[in-house]
Formats: C-alpha cells, structure tokens, sequence
C-alpha cells in the first residue's frame, strides 16, 4: 500500500459551472438531467427527482467534461462529501457545488474509488478540509490535493471494488423488484379506478383521522419512538435512513401511526405534496412537517385508497400555498382532495393483489438495508486491511 494524494487516482478532476443550469421548458427535448447534492444520496445518483436540461444548457454546463459510466460526482458543499458513481444510461451534467472525478484508468478502479471517498476516514478528511464562515466548502485545489490513507495496489483495488459492488448490484436488483411490482400495483389500480362503480369522493369523507405530525423531542434512545421525517418519504415509500426517535410519552396516540397510514409532505420546497403509504408494523409517528390521513376500513379499503393518494400525488403537489421556500400544503387541503376510488367489490378484489405485490416489494426492500447494513460494515475493514478481500469474498457469497 502506499500514500497518494486523489489527484493521483485520476486521470480529470473538473468542478462545476458554479451556477444553477436553467430547467428545461415544458415540451423542449430533454437531453440529461442536472445533478446538483439533493439527488445525490446514501452513495447513489438518484435521476428521478432531478432537473431535465435541454440539448443547449446540457452542451455548456459539459464543456469541460462529459460524465460517462464509472465517472465519480463528489459534492464540495452543501453539504460536503455526499458521492454517486455514474451509471450506465444516465445522461447527466454537473449542478451546483459538485465535482467530476474520472477514475484512471491505470492507478484507479471506479468502485474502489467510490467506496474510498465513502469510507469514514476519507469522510473525516473531507469534513475536516472543509472551511467557510457561513456554509462550509472544499475548494478545488483541496480536492485534488487531498492526501490519502494508504491505497493498495490496483489489482487490489477492483477486487475490493468487486466484492463490495456485488451487494450493491443485488441493492439495485431489489430496487427494480420494488419498483416494478409498485407499477404493477398501480397499473391494476387504475384499471380498477377506471371501470364501473368507480366513484369520487373527497378524502375528508373518508378518512377517520387527518392530523399533522408531532414537534419531536429527540431522542439518543434506541427504545424511544421513531420519528420520520419528509426526508424519509421518497419514491412513493418510507426510508427509514433519515429518521430519528422521539420520546415516546409525548406522542399522543392519534399520531402514532398504523399500518397502511398515508403519509404526504406538507411543507418547504422540492419536497411538499410527497406521498407514502405506511406498511410497517413498527411504532413510528412524523414530525409536525408530514400529514398522516388515516381512512376508515368501514368506508373504503385503505390500500385502495392509499393507492389512489398516490396516484393523486402531482394534484397534491400543485396545491401548495406560501412564498417562495414558505409553501405550505394545509390539513384542511389534503381533507378537501378529491380521489377516484373503484367499486367496493373491486376495492376487495383487488386488496388482495395489491397487498401480494406490496409484500414482494417490502421483502426486496427489508433484504436491501441488511445487504448495506454488511456493505458498511465491511468497508472500513477493507479499506484500512484489518480484513482480507478473499474472506470478504466468503461473506458476501453467503449473502447474494
């Protein structure tokens, strides 16, 4: 193993353009999305939520480099140190705070240097470069010019790649499983939603509580509540990454959540008018940010009805009131929603289905947080050498 600094394990280090890239207009060609720190999470670039540029803006904001599979975007504020590996497919361009890394292609192995900037003691290294009064940064030159622990030999470097990779390659499977049994769940509903003795009906009719989350008093406590918050509700479900606890004793009941809960973000910008059903049997409430509408298994089917909130949910979106970074969706809103709802009897029809795929869908994504889980766990034992690649290799067998 030797020293290096991360400008040896690249063959291009480009910042961004500094400036946000305009949002293509409704109707123009979309030639790639804008990749600034939000879309980067947990180790990934999720696209879903970024910004769609037209072929112009994508041209100039990748005049210094176009991104390609295997290239690392590393985030230099706002917060520092969030990093994404380029996919194949993804047809990006650097947003804001944001920095390209192209692996070399003789010193580097793309997923070792991923895995690299994503181990607790390059982290460290980051957070402790960062400087700035007001929001803390990496400039360039500290970026190139980080100096890094020891790094093995390249030959090394893709096994540990490879072994760590592969859990991540199994993550993205079970993504895809999920995904895809949600849009078949939805496809079943709308067809559902479309036929005879389908109805609308206002959600405030149906619903037996409709009630803003808790002000939480968090909480270091493993057995006090968990508390999610509009983080946690992304792409339709709950991730529990971003959730913290709540003293228990200062949750009303009517806020503790039950299964089948839907979930809508209420509050802010980029986030508001989210939608998430609840499918856990864990005690969890939301903080005062989230709206939990609750319906009445004496009137509707509440998995058909949380399928119909988010099927509602771009309705939901546009109907934030406020200023510019204040909008607010208010209860009496999400109660005023109107929703198309099939006939009971395919209501009950389809309950059973639609709880089959959701259950396929929750298992891939149970199995997911114990593959990272071992990922994270295993990380910082290859990166320092306190545990050998071949028997990293035995583990992760066991596991995918």
């Amino acid at each position: 193993m030797s020293h290096l600094l991360l400008e040896d394990l690249c063959e291009l280090i480009v910042d961004c353009k500094n400036r946000t890239p305009p949002e293509a207009r409704p109707g123009t060609l979309v030639a790639g999305f804008a990749i600034g720190t939000p879309n980067i999470i947990d180790g990934r670039i999720r696209i879903a939520e970024a910004k769609p540029v037209d072929q112009e803006t994508f041209n100039t904001w990748t005049s210094r480099a176009i991104p390609r599979e295997g290239d690392v975007v590393l985030t230099r504020e706002a917060p520092v140190g969030r990093v994404g590996r380029v996919e194949a497919g993804m047809d990006i361009c650097l947003g804001q705070r944001t920095m390209l890394l192209r692996p070399s292609a003789v010193r580097s192995d793309s997923r070792f240097l991923h895995y690299l900037l994503l181990s607790p003691v390059v982290q460290d290294l980051l957070h402790g470069q960062a400087s700035g009064s007001t929001v803390a940064h990496l400039r360039v030159a500290q970026v190139r010019e980080l100096k890094l622990p020891e790094v093995p030999d390249a030959f090394t470097q893709r096994r540990i790649g490879a072994v760590l990779g592969a859990l991540d390659d199994k993550i993205s499977v079970n993504e895809r499983i999920a995904a895809t049994a949600r849009a078949l769940g939805m496809a079943l509903f709308a067809q559902g939603a479309q036929g005879d003795g389908a109805v609308d009906v206002e959600v405030n009719s149906v619903a037996n509580a409709l009630t803003r989350g808790v002000a939480p008093k968090y909480s270091d406590a493993p057995d006090e509540l968990i508390v999610l918050n509009q983080k946690c509700i992304r792409d339709g479900r709950v991730n529990l990454s971003p959730a913290r606890r709540t003293l228990s004793e200062k949750v009303k009941a009517p806020k503790v959540l039950h299964r089948n809960d839907v979930l809508v973000n209420s509050t802010g910008v980029g986030t508001l008018g989210r939608v998430a059903r609840w499918t856990s049997d864990s005690e969890a409430t939301v903080d005062s940010h989230v709206t939990i509408v609750r319906f009445d298994a004496q009137q509707v089917d509440p998995v058909c009805a949380g399928f119909a909130m988010l099927r509602a949910q771009p309705d939901i979106e546009a109907m934030g009131e406020g200023s510019t970074g204040q909008t607010e969706l208010r209860r009496a809103q999400v109660g005023g929603l109107e929703i198309t709802l099939p006939s009971p009897s395919r209501q009950r029809e389809l309950r059973v289905k639609l709880d089959s795929l959701e259950d396929r869908a929750d298992q891939a994504l149970i199995e997911s947080i114990a593959l990272a889980t071992l990922r994270d766990t295993l990380l910082p034992q290859l990166m320092s050498g306190r545990l050998r690649v071949k028997d990293a290799e035995k583990i992760v067998e066991d596991h995918v």
